[in-house]
């Protein structure tokens, strides 16, 4: 069956069956690996990836069922080839992973929440990541590096986009156009006081 998907901005189609999961039909067919194979189940989190900005379990969702809706992977968040968001640095910065099994689930995670939340409290960063399972870091290094990124995506003045993607093409990576350096030549992440 052929499909016809929007994967990071760009038009994409394959021939799949029909019971082929997003997640599989995203390693497979488009060759988009940074999308985690976990448990399967819709556990884990391990293939969150973001349909119309909302994160969602790749595993559960089936190829055929994406069609029409727009599609981000862990690759359509870098700005440009070899360039990291700041969320994705932000990770790098805190120590916010070890085996990076989960990291690309938490980071889409942590960007759906960024695009909505300017200034996310603890609480709304711990629920935006509760359905990915690190079994290395114990959470609090993804923490700050969600508050890491909030905090530069502030400093950078970031407009964040609230509505879907097909109608802001550039809605779907956090790099800011202008004050990243200021924010990135921090030393420590810079978090509000309440």
């Amino acid at each position: 069956m052929k499909v016809e998907l929007r994967i990071n901005g760009a038009a994409r189609c394959a021939e799949v069956e029909p019971r082929q999961t997003l997640l599989d039909a995203l390693r497979e067919n488009f060759l988009l690996t940074g999308t985690h194979a976990g448990c399967e189940h819709g556990v884990c989190g391990a293939c969150t990836v973001l349909v119309d900005g909302e994160p969602v379990r790749s595993c559960l969702m089936f190829a055929v069922q994406a069609d029409g809706y727009e599609i981000t992977t862990i690759e359509g968040l870098a700005p440009a080839p070899g360039e990291l968001s700041v969320i994705q640095d932000a990770f790098c910065e805190t120590h916010g992973l070890q085996c990076g099994y989960c990291t690309p689930g938490m980071i889409l995670a942590a960007h759906a929440l960024l695009r909505h939340t300017v200034t996310p409290s603890r609480e709304e960063i711990v629920e935006a990541i509760s359905g990915n399972i690190c079994r290395c870091t114990g959470y609090g290094q993804i923490i700050e590096a969600v508050e890491f990124a909030a905090a530069r995506l502030r400093i950078a003045n970031t407009p964040r986009p609230r509505h879907a993607a097909h109608e802001h093409p550039h809605a779907e990576h956090d790099a800011p156009v202008e004050g990243v350096l200021a924010a990135a030549e921090a030393d420590e992440p810079a978090v509000e006081a309440k």
